[in-house]
C-alpha cells in the first residue's frame, strides 16, 4: 500500500456489518451499516428446500445465543471491571511518584496538557489502545520533563477510573478533567462519564467535585478556559443501542464552585450537536472549528448511519454569550475529522485529521494528514504552514525577530486577492461508514522503489537527493500542546489496511521558527492480533460448505481456495515493518497488483489537497503557476517578504514539495509505461495465438 510522504491512507468497505464500532475523531464511533456485507466473502448460494432452511434457521439462533452470551461474558461485563478497578484504587494509601520511567505506550484520545506552574512540563492522562481484539483503557497519570527528556508515573490514592475522549484544562496549580468514556475490551459495552476532578499538581492529589447542575455523561466534549470559567460544548453519548450528540454550552465558576448551562435565546445563532470538534481561545472570543455528528438514515427495509463531517467555524462572545458565524477567508484546510488544534500567540494551529472519500460507490478511501494550518485570530484568515529549513547562503539576510503586529499576513500577495471562500458547512456526499476487515484483492503492503523500476528511470533526468525530513505520519485523535514557543505532539492512530496502528512517538516544533520537526520519540512496534475468522464467520464457511455439497462444487472449492491464496498474499506484511511502511516503501508487483496500485496512486493524489498536490504529469513550472498564491500564503510566514521576493519564495517550497513527491509521480509514470508494454504484448501474442488456430483449420480444408 502507497504511503504519501505527508500522508497515509487506506481502502475499506463502504458498507460493512463489522460490528466493531471502531472509534472516530474525539471519541466518536464510525457508524456502521445495518443490513451491509463484507467484500472479501464469497456470496451465499440460494437454498434448496424447506431442510435447508431450517438447518440455516437453527444454525443463525445458535451464532445469535453466542453472542449474547459473548457480550454478558465476565470478562466484558463493564460494570464488574469498573467495580475491580476501585477495589484496586481503595487499597492505595498514599501518593507514590516513580522517577524516570519508560515513556508511555501507544495510545491515543488521551489528554496533554501544560503545567501552568512550569512550562516545561507535560502532564498526560488516560487514553485507549486498541490491538485488533481488545481494547485498553487507560487511567495512568504522567508527567513529562521536556528539558531533561524524562517521565514519572503518578500513582495516587482516589484516582479517577480509566477514560478516553475526556477533557481537561489548567488553572493556576490544577487540572481540571470532565467525562470521557470507557469501553468493554470487545467494544460491545461503553460507559460515558459524568464525574468532575481536579488534579493538585503541587500534591499530585485527586479529587471529585461533586457540585449541582453539572453537564450530562458524555464523550468527544470540549473544554476551554475563559478567565475564572470553564466553558464546555458538545460531545456524544452512545450504548450502541441509543446514540445522542449534543450542543449545549456549560460554564464552571472556579471562584464559587458552581454548574451553569448556558441556554439559547429565541431566533439566536447556534452551533448544530458535534463532537469531536475543537475549541480555542482568544481575548474576549472562544472559537469553534469543525465537528463530527452521524444520523440513522431508514429506508424500506433497512437503516444506515450516516456521518456528517462538519467544517463551520464559529465565534462566542463569552461576556454575552452570542455565537455567531465565521466566514472563512484565506486557503481554509478541507473538511477533515479528527485533527488537532491549539492557540500560538495570535494564531490557531491545526494538525493532522482524516478524510473518507467513497469510490466506485462501495470502498471508502480514508486518507490521515499531516499537514499543518494556521488560523490568524485577529483577522479571521486561514493560511497553510509548510516548514521550511534556512538555506546556507553568503548573502543572505535572516530574520531575527518575527513580526508580532497585526498586519494582515495575506494582505501583501497583491492583486488583491482578499477574497471570501464560500462557508461550506458540511462535507457534501461524504458518508462515513462502517469499518471492513477485509476488502477483496486489495493490495498488500509493499516497498517504494523496485530494481526494474530503477532500469527504466535511468534514462531520466537525474533529480536532487534531499535528505529526509523529520515529520510526524499522519494521524487522528493525537494529543497535541503548546509551551512557550514550541508545539508538542503525541501518539494518535492511523490505518494500514485493516489494521489500526496506535502511535506512541513524539514531535516537537519551534512555532516561531517554523524549520523542522524533531522526533522526541519515535514510534515503536504497534501489537496488532492477527484473527482470521471468529465462530460466526466459521459457521458461515460450514453453510457454504454444505451448499457446496448440495451441488457437488468442486470448481467452487477451487475457487475458495484461490481466495483463501488471495487472503493469505494479503497478509505477508509482518508488523515488524509497519513503521517503515508509514515511510512508503514497495517492491515489485504482479500484473493485477500493478493495475490496482496505479488506480491507488491516482486516487490518492486527487484526494490530496491540490493546492499542494502536483499532478500526474505535471511539471514543477506548471505546478506552481497552478498553485502559486498557496505557497506565497505559506512563505509569507516565514520572510515576511512582498513581491517578487515573495514569488521566489513561494517557488522554493514548491519546489521542495514537488522533489517529494517526484518519486511517487515518476513511480506513477513507469507502472504505467509498464502496464502499457504488457498490455502490447499481450495482445500480440494473442494475436499469433489466434493465427495458429486458424492455420490448421484452413489445411483441414
Amino acid at each position: 500500500m502507497l504511503v504519501l510522504p505527508h500522508e497515509g491512507f487506506r481502502f475499506r468497505h463502504a458498507a460493512s456489518a463489522s460490528g466493531t464500532g471502531r472509534k472516530r475523531a474525539g471519541g466518536e464511533r464510525e457508524p456502521e451499516a445495518v443490513g451491509g456485507g463484507e467484500m472479501g466473502k464469497k456470496q451465499k448460494k440460494p437454498g434448496k428446500g424447506k431442510e435447508k432452511t431450517e438447518r440455516k434457521t437453527a444454525k443463525g439462533e445458535e451464532k445469535r445465543a453466542r453472542r449474547e452470551a459473548r457480550k454478558v461474558g465476565e470478562e466484558d461485563d463493564i460494570d464488574a471491571i469498573l467495580r475491580s478497578i476501585q477495589k484496586e484504587e481503595a487499597k492505595k494509601k498514599e501518593v507514590h511518584v516513580e522517577e524516570n520511567v519508560p515513556a508511555p505506550s501507544p495510545r491515543s484520545n488521551c489528554s496533554l496538557t501544560i503545567n501552568p506552574l512550569k512550562d516545561t512540563e507535560l502532564i498526560m492522562y488516560g487514553g485507549e489502545f486498541y490491538n485488533g481484539s481488545k481494547t485498553f483503557v487507560y487511567g495512568d497519570l504522567y508527567r513529562y520533563d521536556v528539558e531533561k527528556n524524562e517521565w514519572k508515573l503518578v500513582s495516587s490514592p482516589n484516582s479517577p477510573p480509566p477514560r478516553s475522549a475526556h477533557q481537561t484544562v489548567a488553572w493556576k496549580n490544577n487540572i481540571y478533567m470532565f467525562g470521557g468514556e470507557f469501553t468493554s475490551p470487545n467494544q460491545e459495552r461503553f460507559h460515558h462519564y459524568k464525574d468532575f476532578w481536579s488534579l493538585d499538581l503541587k500534591t499530585n492529589q485527586w479529587e471529585q467535585i461533586l457540585a449541582k447542575g453539572c453537564p450530562s455523561a458524555r464523550s468527544g466534549h470540549r473544554m476551554v478556559l475563559y478567565k475564572h470559567k470553564i466553558v464546555l460544548f458538545g460531545g456524544f453519548y452512545d450504548t450502541l443501542r441509543e446514540v445522542r450528540y449534543y450542543n449545549d454550552l456549560h460554564v464552571f465558576d472556579l471562584d464559587n464552585f458552581k454548574w451553569e448551562e448556558i441556554k439559547p435565546r429565541p431566533g439566536c445563532l447556534w452551533p448544530s450537536s458535534r463532537s469531536g470538534f475543537q475549541l480555542i481561545v482568544y481575548q474576549d472570543q472562544i472559537y469553534l472549528y469543525g465537528g463530527y455528528f452521524k444520523e440513522v438514515v431508514s429506508s424500506d427495509k433497512t437503516a444506515s448511519e450516516k456521518g456528517t463531517v462538519h467544517a463551520d467555524m464559529w465565534a462566542l462572545d463569552p461576556r454575552t454569550w452570542e455565537w455567531n458565524k465565521v466566514k472563512k477567508t484565506g486557503m481554509p484546510p478541507g473538511p477533515r475529522a479528527g485533527f488537532s488544534m491549539c492557540v500560538h500567540k495570535k494564531r490557531a494551529v491545526l494538525f493532522g485529521g482524516v478524510v473518507d472519500m467513497e469510490i466506485e460507490g462501495d470502498v471508502l478511501m480514508s486518507m490521515f494528514m499531516n499537514e499543518l494550518y494556521g488560523f490568524q485570530l485577529d483577522n479571521h484568515r486561514w493560511y497553510p504552514l509548510e516548514l521550511r529549513k534556512d538555506k546556507p547562503a553568503k548573502n543572505k539576510t535572516k530574520d531575527i525577530k518575527r513580526k508580532e503586529s497585526s498586519n494582515d499576513a495575506e494582505a501583501n500577495l497583491g492583486n488583491d486577492e482578499d477574497e471570501t471562500m464560500e462557508d461550506s458547512e458540511t462535507t457534501g456526499g461524504q458518508s462515513v461508514h462502517g469499518v471492513s476487515n477485509h476488502l477483496t484483492k486489495s493490495l498488500t503492503l509493499n516497498k517504494v522503489g523496485s530494481g526494474n523500476n530503477s532500469d527504466i528511470l535511468s534514462d531520466s533526468t537525474t533529480q536532487e537527493i534531499l535528505p529526509e525530513a523529520v515529520k510526524p505520519s499522519g494521524r487522528i485523535n493525537a494529543c497535541m500542546a503548546v509551551g512557550k514557543d514550541t508545539l508538542y505532539l503525541y501518539g494518535g492512530m492511523m490505518e494500514l489496511k485493516d489494521r489500526e496502528i496506535t502511535l506512541d512517538d513524539m514531535y516537537s516544533l519551534n512555532l516561531s521558527k517554523l524549520d523542522e520537526w524533531k522526533c522526541i520519540i519515535p514510534a515503536s512496534e504497534s501489537e496488532w492480533l492477527e484473527i482470521s475468522e471468529d465462530e460466526d464467520d466459521e459457521d458461515e464457511g460450514d453453510d457454504d460448505d454444505d451448499d457446496d455439497n448440495d451441488s457437488g462444487g468442486d470448481a467452487d472449492q477451487t475457487d475458495e481456495d484461490d481466495e483463501e491464496s488471495d487472503e493469505d498474499a494479503e497478509k505477508n506484511v509482518d508488523m515488524s515493518n509497519a513503521v517503515s511502511i508509514i515511510k512508503g516503501e514497495r517492491k515489485n508487483l504482479r500484473r493485477k497488483e500493478k493495475r490496482a496500485r496505479i488506480d491507488q496512486i491516482r486516487v490518492m493524489l486527487g484526494l490530496s489537497d491540490s493546492q499542494r498536490t502536483p499532478m500526474p504529469g505535471e511539471s514543477l513550472r506548471d505546478f506552481y503557476k497552478r498553485t502559486d498564491r498557496y505557497w506565497q500564503m505559506a512563505a509569507y510566514e516565514h520572510t515576511q517578504h512582498t513581491g517578487k521576493e515573495l514569488r521566489k519564495d513561494g517557488f522554493d517550497l514548491a519546489e521542495t514539495r514537488y522533489k517529494e513527491l517526484k518519486p511517487i509521480l515518476d513511480e506513477l509514470a513507469v507502472l504505467e509505461a509498464e502496464q502499457k508494454a504488457e498490455e502490447e504484448a499481450s495482445a500480440s501474442t494473442s494475436s499469433k495465438k489466434d493465427t495458429k488456430k486458424i492455420k490448421p483449420k484452413s489445411g483441414m480444408r
